[in-house]
């Protein structure tokens, strides 16, 4: 069973930052899995943040978050990290770290096997 644990959500005016860690609980798992960010705000559907799947060497943003936000990961750590620059109240949300191993490419939120927690973002004007 893998285990995600999200952190480094808060509060921040418009234009600030924040940086979300996610932390896999399973040895190289940021490097050998798809992995994701996925975000929720109140009334909506779960939208893909970012998707990245080193093996595949593919990485896609959001057409919302591109410029402004970036992934890193630190493989000693098993932890993928978010930089959110330049926030906007409309990016406001739950965020979610996610990750699968099947081996398949995919932006839908089913066919994550893994979820953490959440963590807030709240980003006020």
């Amino acid at each position: 069973q893998v285990q995600l644990v999200e952190s480094g959500g808060g509060s921040v005016q418009a234009g600030g930052s924040l940086r979300l860690s996610c932390a896999a609980s399973v040895y190289d798992y940021t490097i050998n899995c798809m992995m994701a960010w996925f975000r929720q705000a109140p009334g909506k559907e779960r939208e893909g943040v970012v998707i990245t799947y080193p093996l595949r060497g593919r990485t896609v943003y959001a057409d919302s978050v591109k410029g402004r936000f970036s992934i890193s990961r630190d493989s000693a750590k098993n932890t993928l990290y978010l930089q959110m620059n330049s926030l906007k109240p409309e990016d406001t949300a739950m965020y979610y770290c996610a990750a699968d191993c099947r081996g398949r490419w995919s932006d839908v939120p089913a066919d994550f096997a893994y979820w953490g927690q959440g963590t807030q973002v709240t980003v006020s004007s």
